[in-house]
């Protein structure tokens, strides 16, 4: 199957996968796995060693955890135009895991993976960070950290989650990772970290 054939294959719009398998939640759990994740998608198809040249890491590695990716399937394999290295490409381009936390080994399975992927966040922070001052300023303005803490309900916590999720899905739905078509002009990938940490109340209850 050619690059061009399979990509036509592709169904325009979000590719969805429930994550129902604790043992798929903890092999995507792995830093590199999920920047190399991330670098496939953004890339729309990238080969093993372009890859590992982006990530600064020896073929070998890369080429072990995009198999371990595969194996769980998160990527896979394409046709080359030609007969070089076959490019990666995303399966989904979204996943969820609701309701794993129910099933054995699946709540400790979310907790590492959520671990894992708030201190990839950490550092993506960070070095933003070290960049933002080579930005112009609208970019600057608009990004960065915020905090806040609402006295809510359990079902007012989950109805402003799901508004602030669903402002995101719009572009995500109109704009899936790895297709790069569907990027206007002038467009850079941004990442958004949502936590959500429900805090012990004072001992006076207020």
């Amino acid at each position: 199957m050619s690059l061009e054939s399979s990509h036509a294959d592709r169904p325009r719009g979000q590719r969805r996968r429930l994550l129902d398998d604790p043992r798929s939640m903890r092999a995507l759990a792995h830093p590199l796995r999920l920047e190399l994740q991330s670098i496939v998608g953004r890339s729309g198809r990238i080969t093993t060693a372009d890859a590992a040249r982006e990530l600064g890491i020896s073929h070998g590695l890369a080429s072990h955890h995009l198999h371990q990716l595969a194996k769980y399937g998160f990527v896979e394999q394409v046709g080359g135009a030609d007969n070089r290295e076959r490019p990666w490409r995303l399966v989904s381009t979204s996943i969820s895991h609701e309701g794993l936390d129910e099933k054995p080994g699946g709540a400790a399975a979310v907790a590492v993976y959520e671990q894992v992927a708030a201190e990839r966040a950490l550092e993506g922070f960070l070095d933003w960070q070290e960049r933002r001052a080579n930005w112009p300023a609208g970019w600057r303005e608009h990004s960065g950290f915020g905090r806040s803490t609402i006295y809510l309900t359990e079902d007012e916590m989950a109805g402003l989650v799901a508004a602030m999720e669903q402002l995101l899905v719009k572009y995500a739905e109109e704009r899936p990772l790895d297709d790069l078509e569907s990027r206007p002009p002038g467009s850079v990938p941004v990442d958004f970290s949502l936590f959500v940490v429900p805090r012990e109340p004072t001992a006076s209850g207020q």
